[in-house]
């Protein structure tokens, strides 16, 4: 049999289902100008800056110069290494919160904003998966696909699963237990009201810190073709079009924190997620490997367990 992903028809569910992928199975700014000017943070008072700031947050990213990113192996555009530029260490975490019951993923890696590709371990709660912790998982990002390995619930210890997220009902924002780096960004792309909070700090970096919402399906419009599959499947697939944001930019207009609020609401409780990825060193080489046909599971993954946040929901969580 081959692996099947779960399509649930309640959203309440697919987040208990998708959103902690491994506790499910219970074993799981602005760019500069041509004269060089910081356009978009020129007036922190104007409001129409601050939203061209925050919508440009992707391009941004993918035009810092530094680092070199490598990619070989199946499905790449060939071996070898290639000039590479917004390469950035990713600090991620994933609350969600339904039916009293809160979890929270962990995850850390690197990520390649040019070729949107990255390699990051997802540490689940420490008695998620019962009496036995389980293993970090690996998680290799690419356009269009999501890679695990140490997935669980039947699959090999040596063998990958490769899920599609142009086919998932959240386009893999949350399936992971982590918001895919570029994903986050993108998802500003779709900001419509935006107001300035004021300067903080973060990592010990000046940063301006944005607050609003953004729409999800203008983000699947504006995003990059790379993205734009898997946003345009979460704007189908969410109960709700509007994500809640705040972001932090740096002089350079740079995201290096966002953290997005996303609500889901059906037969069951409102399931409440919270994502956070964070940005620094950036400039770090990235190196990701993506599976051959041989390492990646073809088989069944066990389906029918339930987590608590689903016994409260009424929903198996199953993928």
């Amino acid at each position: 049999m081959v692996v099947q992903q779960h399509r649930s028809g309640s959203r309440a569910r697919a987040v208990c289902a998708l959103a902690v992928v491994g506790v499910m199975a219970a074993t799981a700014g602005c760019a500069r100008d041509s004269d060089g000017g910081d356009r978009a943070m020129a007036d922190e008072r104007d409001g129409a800056g601050s939203l061209d700031a925050v919508r440009r947050a992707a391009e941004v990213l993918a035009e810092t110069v530094g680092g070199t990113g490598v990619m070989t192996g199946a499905g790449t555009h060939g071996a070898g290494a290639r000039p590479a530029a917004g390469t950035a260490e990713v600090r991620t975490s994933m609350e969600t919160a339904a039916g009293g019951t809160r979890l929270t993923i962990r995850g850390r890696g690197t990520y390649d904003f040019r070729n949107q590709t990255g390699r990051l371990t997802v540490v689940l709660p420490k008695d998620a998966a019962g009496a036995v912790e389980h293993r970090p998982i690996t998680e290799l990002l690419a356009p269009g696909a999501l890679y695990m390995m140490n997935r669980g619930a039947g699959v090999p210890a040596d063998k990958w699963v490769r899920i599609d997220t142009t086919t998932l009902e959240d386009g893999n924002l949350v399936t992971g237990g982590v918001t895919d780096p570029m994903a986050a960004a993108e998802l500003l792309r779709g900001a419509q009201q935006v107001t300035y909070v004021g300067r903080t700090g973060f990592a010990g970096v000046a940063v301006r810190h944005y607050r609003g919402t953004a729409r999800i399906g203008r983000a699947a419009r504006e995003a990059s073709p790379a993205s734009r599959g898997a946003l345009s499947a979460a704007a189908k697939g969410f109960h709700t079009d509007t994500v809640v944001f705040d972001a932090y930019l740096d002089e350079q207009g740079r995201l290096r924190k966002v953290r997005h609020r996303f609500s889901f609401a059906n037969r069951g409780p409102v399931v409440e997620v919270v994502s956070t990825t964070l940005l620094t060193g950036f400039g770090v080489p990235v190196s990701v490997r993506l599976p051959d046909d041989r390492d990646i599971y073809t088989g069944r993954i066990q389906q029918g367990r339930w987590t608590a946040a689903d016994r409260r929901s009424g929903a198996a969580a199953r993928t």
